[in-house]
């Protein structure tokens, strides 16, 4: 699972710069100033968040035998898809209703790092 999440989390970072850039430069003609906030706020989240992933893989690398920390890299992986890819479909279609699913994401954004926080006191 290690080896997953880092191949991940190199995807994830990949794409939250090529999705920065793409925001950066060919939307910010499309879009207007709320849609390119909530677009942006996106990317940041999935670049955080695959950080986050990458140091969940090499934390397993480490110590695999903490089963806890692949539930933090579930929730993050989870949240990444949620969180931001609600947030990307809102932005190009403002189809309000998918505001609400972004806080779930949010959520397990929450629930990696408590895990996270709770394997690393328990083991370290």
């Amino acid at each position: 699972m290690a080896k997953i999440f880092l191949v991940l989390s190199s995807f994830l970072g990949f794409f939250s710069v090529a999705l920065g850039a793409f925001g950066a430069h060919a939307l910010k003609q499309r879009f207007n100033e709320y849609q390119l906030d909530i677009f942006h706020t996106g990317v940041t989240y999935q670049f955080y968040h695959a950080l986050a992933l990458g140091l969940v893989g090499a934390l397993l690398l480490r110590t695999p035998e903490i089963p806890l920390l692949k539930t933090a890299g579930y929730a993050f992986v989870f949240g990444v898809i949620v969180f931001s890819g609600s947030l990307y479909l809102l932005a190009f279609t403002q189809v309000k209703w998918l505001g609400a699913i972004t806080p779930i994401g949010g959520v397990g954004f929450l629930v990696g790092w408590a895990i996270m926080g709770i394997a690393l006191a328990k083991h370290f």
